[in-house]
């Protein structure tokens, strides 16, 4: 269960970003260096281009005061891929507050919110109407590592053993032809 302690830790979505390019920068992160790279420019270009579906953006607006909590890691597409959008939702509405945690830090938390038995990010998980006390929050949901079409098409080049470069090039073209409209669209329905 989440605790005080992961909830105080989390950071906001720009300090995330923040502190993955000063990691770069300074020379920090010496495991996964391309691949981080390549989502720091993946979350630039979402970052500008991303747009949110008007049913979901009329939705957030009238959501109740909600806890968004993501577990993430600079290095993982499917986060680059996510955030973005993620952040923007958050954004559209203040009675949300998102915050970032980095899985790797928190792999307690993550143990209870396995994808297939991985440790598969991100992970959104959505407290709603939030009372006092940390230990009262009522989880309404959780979301990820994909939308489902990604989750699916991972899965059945995983069963055909597909190399990982081959595989990834391949979700990634389906997150560009998608442009977020899949997550959008599963947010929305457990909204409803």
């Amino acid at each position: 269960m989440i605790t005080p302690a992961h909830w105080d830790k989390g950071i906001s979505y720009l300090a995330y970003r923040t502190m993955i390019n000063a990691s770069i920068s300074e020379g920090k992160i010496t495991e996964y260096l391309d691949y981080t790279k390549m989502n720091v420019q993946r979350m630039n270009r979402l970052d500008k281009t991303a747009t949110i579906l008007p049913a979901l953006a009329e939705k957030v607006a009238t959501l109740p005061a909600q806890k968004w909590l993501v577990l993430t890691e600079g290095w993982c597409g499917d986060a680059a891929q996510n955030l973005p959008i993620l952040a923007k939702l958050a954004d559209l509405a203040s009675q949300i507050e998102l915050r970032l945690l980095l899985r790797d830090a928190h792999l307690d938390l993550m143990d209870l919110y396995l994808t297939e038995g991985g440790r598969s990010i991100p992970k959104l998980i959505v407290f709603e109407e939030p009372a006092t006390d940390i230990q009262d929050w009522k989880e309404f949901f959780n979301w990820g590592p994909r939308p489902a079409p990604a989750q699916d098409l991972v899965l059945s080049l995983k069963k055909a053993e597909t190399p990982f470069e081959v595989l990834s090039e391949k979700l990634h073209k389906w997150y560009a032809d998608d442009k977020g409209i899949h997550l959008q669209q599963e947010l929305l329905a457990l909204f409803l």
